[in-house]
């Protein structure tokens, strides 16, 4: 029979460690002057404030022609953005002065005169899009617009200046497109949109494609043709978080995706528009295609990932080849490449070994070399973090869970311990995301307070083909969770952890099962955190945000339908709030 426990909501992380603790109060947490001194003693803690606190620099990125660079960095203790000349970083200038919650996401406009950025206000979700003239250093708000979404949907090089971006201030459901000057924030309506739910134009900045939800939850895909929205095909519902569109090839005639239609696993493939014919250019058996690395200018696919524990790239073309064995020997860790200059002669990488600060540096693909662009967080070097360790665990049902463990510093034995420690289950949140190799504030933290820390791709996690995915469809509180009460029965029976001293974490999806947890199997977990998880699915998905009305069937299909009798019954079982009593 379930215990009724009450619901705390976003309960204090105090409350872990009050109820699981390994460790007691004596010790101290390590200083910034010990940090900077380089001292390592094992049994310390280490300051919050360098696990939570503000990067030095983050989001490193390369201007389109190469000559400038910018980042993230704390103003006044507020993340700003900053720039520089490309490998000078020490005359790098603040050009957002923002005093609230800091500037969380940048990109460049492709003219490299302009720095574009979005924030919200206080946290209502209602992102602005804004420019930044490096020359006259002047912002402007190119969606102001109370309560309006703004969405970036295209630039091209070839229309320097302009922007495509949607906003829905005249239908909070649907984005409208414009035709937005950087300069100005002056707009020119090209779409009045009342029912699609993506657009893809081609890289002359021309309109061409457009999805449309279907009542099943998959997606219509239509070509604009003859002044008319031609069907060119349909993406089913069982592909739709696997398959996408990801931009036209040089000729515009043709499109690059990412499609498992047909098959399990999401491979890179070309499509005619005109003749409908399709040609697989990478596919794997492991997993999906997880990243394609286009050169900017020309179009054409360079490179491909695929993510199992790591990313693993691959060149596609031969003139590549010696640069990604270059980059596969060099790299210690797990890299993403983040973006190019126009001409593909600097990468900008981001490279992260686990266990330290991730570094941001720039590969010149002419001669193989790798220079240093910055370190997130310098602070860290020489602290104890703790190592994470790739795992794949079985479902009960024969699945492969990808996995990742993290063992506390001063009881890891090479990825195993010579005695229990206390374990947190850390859930991801979507679900319809994953956990991914690589540094975690989070995840260090509870390592350095004697944790043991479990992140586990469930079923409906991505990446690992659409049987995976779909495995999860009306699996809330069901097959999803029984794939994390096997990967604790697994860490119990590998000796990591004893049965009375595991808790579980998670915030969003993480938040939900952790209710779940506590509520469904309580005997599982010693103690849970929930970060802002629902209680109740129905609330939930009739509570969903305006604009997300083009996938309303996606969700329905995923979780549940609230508009039928069956779904509202299923998603009220399945819910903590209001589960009948086991």
């Amino acid at each position: 029979m379930r215990k009724s426990i009450g619901f705390l909501g976003a309960v204090s992380l105090f409350a872990l460690i009050s109820a699981c603790s390994p460790r007691g109060d004596s010790t101290t947490e390590i200083s910034k002057e010990e940090a900077a001194a380089g001292e390592k003693p094992q049994v310390k803690l280490i300051e919050r404030e360098l696990l939570f606190g503000n990067p030095d620099r983050s989001q490193g990125r390369l201007s389109p022609d190469g000559s400038m660079m910018s980042f993230r960095a704390p103003l006044d203790g507020v993340m700003n953005l900053w720039v520089a000349p490309a490998g000078d970083i020490d005359a790098a200038e603040p050009v957002t002065h923002d005093t609230g919650r800091g500037i969380p996401r940048h990109f460049w406009a492709l003219d490299s005169k302009h720095l574009l950025y979005t924030r919200d206000k206080k946290g209502d979700e209602n992102w602005h899009l804004y420019s930044i003239d490096l020359e006259s250093r002047k912002i402007v708000d190119l969606s102001p617009y109370e309560g309006v979404q703004a969405q970036m949907i295209a630039q091209s090089e070839s229309h320097p200046g302009i922007a495509i971006v949607g906003m829905n201030d005249r239908d909070p459901r649907w984005h409208d497109l414009y035709r937005v000057n950087l300069k100005t924030a002056e707009r020119k309506l090209l779409l009045e949109n009342d029912g699609f739910a993506t657009f893809f134009f081609d890289n002359d900045l021309q309109l061409r494609l457009a999805t449309e939800s279907t009542p099943s939850g998959g997606f219509n895909v239509f070509e604009w043709r003859d002044e008319e929205w031609l069907q060119l095909f349909e993406i089913p519902v069982a592909d739709t978080f696997t398959t996408q569109i990801l931009g036209f090839d040089a000729a515009n005639n043709g499109i690059f995706m990412l499609d498992s239609r047909e098959r399990d696993k999401a491979a890179l493939v070309h499509l005619d528009l005109e003749s409908g014919d399709t040609e697989i250019l990478a596919a794997s058996e492991l997993a999906d295609i997880s990243k394609v690395f286009f050169h900017p200018r020309n179009h054409e696919p360079i490179a491909y990932a695929v993510n199992i524990h790591t990313n693993k790239w691959t060149a596609l073309e031969e003139d590549y080849a010696d640069n990604f064995s270059a980059l596969n020997a060099s790299v210690e860790g797990n890299f993403d490449i983040l973006a190019s200059t126009l001409d593909a002669s600097r990468w900008v990488l981001y490279t992260d070994r686990g266990n330290a600060s991730p570094v941001y540096q720039v590969f010149h693909s002419g001669n193989n070399k790798l220079d240093q662009l910055f370190v997130t967080n310098p602070k860290l070097d020489g602290l104890p973090l703790a190592t994470m360790y790739s795992q794949t665990i079985r479902a009960r049902d024969g699945k492969d869970l990808i996995s990742y463990l993290t063992l506390p510093a001063d009881a890891d034995k090479n990825g195993s311990v010579s005695a229990p420690v206390p374990m947190v289950l850390l859930v991801h949140g979507g679900p319809w995301a994953r956990d991914t190799f690589g540094y975690s504030g989070a995840v260090q933290w509870l390592a350095n307070r004697g944790y043991a820390v479990l992140q586990v791709n469930f079923r409906a996690s991505i990446g690992f083909g659409k049987v995976f995915v779909n495995a999860g469809n009306g699996e809330w509180a069901g097959a999803m969770h029984d794939d994390l009460i096997d990967a604790v029965d697994w860490a119990i029976e590998k000796g990591i952890t004893r049965p009375d001293k595991v808790a579980i974490m998670g915030g969003s999806y993480g938040g939900y099962a952790t209710l779940v947890g506590l509520t469904f199997t309580p005997e599982k977990f010693a103690c849970g955190v929930d970060i802002v998880g629902p209680s109740n699915l129905n609330t939930l998905l009739d509570s969903i945000p305006p604009y997300w009305e083009g996938y309303r069937n996606t969700l329905h299909a995923a979780v549940g339908n609230p508009e039928t009798a069956e779904g509202r019954k299923l998603l009220q079982e399945r819910s903590p709030s209001t589960a009948p009593t086991r």
